[in-house]
């Protein structure tokens, strides 16, 4: 498995093709997101499972608005100047999982570098406002970086998520193309970090496959995440969004992401899913008895 330069775009293979399909699950919880006024990066990432996670009730919420202060290479979610800070925000994403009746909710974010906790107090109040209003659900977080800032990284697991989610994306040598504004040692000490104020907390990390990265780049990376004690990857096909986005270099066939896989747990990882439509929040809530091994030991 090697880099190689990309070529005429070649057409996205069988196996990654999406099923499309608007049920009744769908069409309802597309309305509830509308009526709540809320934010999901299944719509805004045009993350290719939201078919399949919308028809069986599930989704990602994402809070601090739709506006991006960064513009990752890879990333569908509009990029700007935020114009507002939504103090309303955590109340109704807690009303819309009870609502739900979700046993599992994931909540992430855009990055608000224009924020002096980069959003890290808004994280905690909706993790708050979900534990009142749903108290058996379970409760995952991807956040950005905070720009490394620890204290925001405290702020979020002060408030007791039960997974921690943060990406690498990439490998380090693809970050100024792919991630200018990221630095890839920041995003190891922040999950390095979770683990140090919450042992128990389950922390979760993921990339992306396709950007012109080598395996054993990759395998470096794993070997980097679990030198962090981080528990759980994730490995999924770039795709990309727009032609003003990054090109896939190449797709990955199944059977490598079956390799990948196999070579993570080796190197012992809780939990790794890795296939071409594995996005971050992919089998959730599959991942919560990692936490229980976790406090088991």
């Amino acid at each position: 498995m090697s880099a190689t330069q990309p070529l005429t775009p070649a057409p996205i293979p069988e196996w990654i093709r999406i099923r499309v399909t608007e049920g009744e699950n769908f069409k309802d919880l597309k309305q509830m997101v509308r009526s709540g006024r809320l934010h999901t990066v299944c719509e805004e990432a045009r993350c290719p499972n939201i078919f399949d996670c919308w028809n069986r009730r599930t989704a990602t919420f994402m809070i601090l608005g739709d506006v991006c202060t960064r513009a990752c290479r890879f990333c569908a979610v509009t990029s700007g100047r935020p114009t507002e800070l939504d103090l309303g925000e955590p109340l109704r994403v807690a009303e819309s999982v009870a609502e739900l009746g979700l046993k599992h909710a994931v909540i992430t974010s855009v990055d608000r570098d224009d924020l002096k906790d980069g959003g890290a107090g808004i994280f905690a109040r909706t993790i708050r406002a979900i534990r009142r209003r749903s108290p058996g659900t379970t409760i995952e977080v991807l956040t950005p970086d905070f720009q490394g800032d620890l204290g925001s990284v405290r702020t979020v697991v002060d408030a007791g998520p039960e997974i921690f989610n943060h990406n690498t994306e990439t490998v380090p040598r693809l970050y100024s193309r792919i991630r200018p504004k990221a630095v890839y040692a920041n995003s190891l000490a922040l999950l390095r970090h979770v683990k140090s104020l919450a042992p128990h907390m389950v922390t979760k990390s993921g990339l992306m496959v396709g950007l012109g990265e080598t395996e054993d780049e990759l395998l470096d990376v794993f070997r980097n995440m679990r030198a962090h004690n981080i528990d759980v990857l994730t490995v999924g096909q770039y795709l990309r969004p727009s032609k003003q986005h990054a090109e896939v270099v190449r797709y990955y066939r199944p059977e490598e992401f079956a390799r990948l896989k196999e070579q993570a747990l080796e190197m012992g990882f809780g939990h790794v899913e890795a296939g071409p439509l594995v996005r971050s929040s992919y089998h959730a809530d599959e991942q919560v008895p990692v936490r229980k091994s976790l406090l088991a030991g």
